[in-house]
């Protein structure tokens, strides 16, 4: 029984989005799941290249991406895992570039275009989102975020399975506010929260983690 987590935050391993990832695998292991986190700015790969070797009628292999990097291995252990949790910070409405190439690689071969919808993954596994963000919590719908994670979602949901979503609000961008050009932002109020807010998000993604086993346990 195996989780994998995907983490697609290019800044260092102790940081906002790797953290949480890490207390959901954290969560998943005291329900006696095995895990594997997998660092996706560690890898060299592209997005889909549209070549449709997956669509092609006759083919050996369905559900299986043609292209061969870094990431075809990694999409094998896919193929056998219990549940998915993506991980990423929020650039300019939506995922980081590596999560969004790594979702078009995950989904698009499982897609069948079929009449009725269903998809060529062949089971349900849950599934889950991690955001984090530097904007606070009552500025997401101003700033249109919603229709993105909603898309997301859903596209997860209809490949794999039910999909759950975490979002972690006004982060912590620098360790040293007054290092970087951050005039709009109160370096010593981003640090309070982070001692405070964080620990408590931490703790959801635990818990996050320990659903996601649930269904292994049972």
């Amino acid at each position: 029984m195996r989780i994998m987590a995907f983490n697609g935050s290019p800044r260092t391993r102790d940081w906002n989005t790797v953290s949480l990832l890490e207390h959901a695998l954290k969560g998943a292991e005291a329900e006696g799941a095995e895990t594997e986190m997998v660092h996706l700015y560690d890898l060299q790969f592209s997005g889909c290249i549209s070549c449709f070797s997956c669509k092609r009628i006759g083919r050996k292999q369905t559900g299986v991406c043609a292209v061969q990097d870094d990431l075809s291995d990694v999409l094998k252990r896919v193929a056998k895992a219990d549940a998915l949790i993506l991980g990423s910070p929020i650039y300019y409405g939506t995922e980081t570039a590596s999560m969004r190439a790594f979702i078009e690689r995950l989904c698009f071969p499982y897609n069948s275009y079929a009449e009725d919808g269903h998809c060529d993954f062949g089971r349900t596994i849950p599934t889950a989102m991690v955001y984090t963000m530097n904007i606070p919590e009552e500025m997401i719908e101003t700033y249109g975020y919603t229709p993105h994670f909603n898309l997301t979602k859903r596209i997860l949901s209809t490949h794999f399975g039910p999909c759950e979503m975490l979002l972690a609000t006004d982060t912590v961008q620098y360790r040293n506010y007054d290092t970087y050009e951050s005039a709009k932002f109160d370096g010593n109020a981003k640090k309070a929260r982070r001692e405070t807010a964080f620990p408590a998000d931490c703790a959801r993604a635990f818990e996050l983690g320990k659903r996601m086993a649930m269904p292994l346990a049972g």
